[in-house]
């Protein structure tokens, strides 16, 4: 059999299993590592929770353990056009073979009841390979939620919780207590906790879990600080030391709040088994790179990729824009999920827009784009629809004069799609 024969029946074989749907706990994913005799003891972990700006952080973290010297192993999700994005080593993903053996050794002693869910499997994967490969350091990000999250089997070093808003409420909960009580569940006994969380609800939740768990908790805006600078830069003011003249990598004001996250688990890495000096923390901070999020891939026109996915990131895309580009006319290229507040999400953006593009994301929970006209007609009224994404964003740029833009968001699925509709392996001429 051709390689890429294995690895492509290696992905529908995997992609089979997403009909069993989504299943939290942690029995199954214990069973699954016992039997490959726990790789995930055999390096040092950060784990990363939160509603938004869970890759930005894990992607910051990689990227200073990796200039530092270390082997870093990165496991996330979604992937945005290749599965192999879920896994990587030192910023790399993983290649086709690697995927395909580390699926076959998963598979050896996956059980067979209950059935393990698709993230079940690649989350052994992705410990299997990292265990495989001697990693130093792996960055874990959660899948949903915390506490029955399949990554969560872990020890990490640092927990670190973004933020919290409501979302995925028939899994998580409807009140940011209960979502910040499934998110709090990352935190372990004894383990520094790294928080951005601001409400007061979800703060004091997380504290009590803390206060159990003998846990440290350190929270931006409290024990640690950033004063933004004219110049885009900023300066840290955290747990025992003070950074100036910091920068991010990544486009978008709320992204300063992520670095200071950053800079925060670097403090406690540094307390810990890490050393991370000052300057790999100021390189590897700037030269972070996360695909998908406000992510410019071509200058004419503007081609601006931002796959917020639910009312809070669309908040800070709208800003984005409005800061950035408010003299370029906006064509929006939007596709949103159904279990997304997408009228709010559309009403957010599109007063900053000319026209817009309505499409769908080729998954079974994506809104058909005659739901999204009915909540966009309201607000404006040059619209479109065009159910397949590839013609949609060539449409996109047919009608965009190139001193113009186009934002292509709602989802990172729709992201991906547009992503390798355009072959973005190469840059966009």
């Amino acid at each position: 059999m051709h390689p890429k024969d294995s690895y492509i029946n290696c992905m529908k074989a995997m992609n089979s299993l997403k009909k069993f749907g989504i299943k939290f706990g942690l029995s199954t994913i214990s069973d699954i590592l016992k039997s490959l005799n726990n790789p995930q003891s055999d390096f040092s972990c950060i784990h990363v929770a939160g509603t938004n700006g869970k890759g930005s952080i894990a992607s910051a973290l990689s990227s200073i353990l990796q200039l530092s010297g270390y082997k870093v192993g990165l496991y996330t999700s979604p992937h945005l056009v290749n599965f192999n994005e879920r896994i990587r080593i030192n910023n790399l993903p993983v290649s086709d073979k690697r995927v395909v053996e580390a699926y076959k050794a998963v598979n050896k002693v996956i059980p067979k009841d209950p059935e393990a869910t698709f993230f079940e499997l690649t989350t052994a994967m992705a410990f299997y390979e990292f265990s495989r490969q001697k990693v130093e350091w792996a960055v874990i990000e959660t899948g949903m939620g915390g506490r029955l999250d399949a990554t969560n089997i872990i020890k990490p070093v640092v927990s670190i919780i973004s933020n919290i808003s409501v979302e995925h409420k028939k899994y998580l909960g409807s009140t940011i207590s209960q979502i910040a009580s499934e998110k709090g569940g990352i935190i372990k006994k004894s383990v520094t906790v790294i928080a951005g969380v601001k409400q007061k609800k979800a703060v004091s939740v997380l504290k009590k879990i803390a206060a159990k768990q003998s846990a440290p908790f350190y929270r931006l805006g409290n024990e640690f600080r950033i004063r933004r600078n004219k110049d885009k830069s900023f300066s840290y003011f955290g747990i025992n030391t003070v950074w100036r003249n910091m920068r991010t990598g990544l486009l978008g004001s709320h992204q300063i709040d992520n670095a200071a996250i950053v800079l925060a688990a670097c403090e406690i890495l540094n307390q810990n088994k890490a050393n991370l000096s000052f300057q790999n923390i100021k390189h590897g901070l700037a030269q972070n790179r996360w695909p998908g999020r406000l992510e410019i891939v071509s200058s004419s026109p503007l081609i601006l990729l931002d796959g917020a996915h639910n009312l809070i990131a669309t908040r800070y895309l709208a800003k984005f824009l409005s800061e950035n580009m408010a003299k370029r006319k906006i064509t929006l290229v939007a596709g949103i999920l159904d279990d997304k507040p997408y009228a709010a999400m559309l009403a957010c953006l599109l007063p900053l827009c000319k026209k817009a593009i309505l499409t769908r994301p080729n998954i079974d929970r994506a809104l058909s784009p005659e739901r999204l006209f009915h909540a966009a007609k309201k607000i404006i009224q040059d619209i479109e629809i065009i159910h397949d994404v590839g013609k949609a964003i060539k449409y996109a740029i047919k009608t965009t004069s190139v001193n113009d833009a186009i934002c292509v968001t709602g989802s990172l699925y729709l992201v991906g799609e547009v992503k390798e509709t355009l072959d973005l392996s190469a840059p966009i001429k």
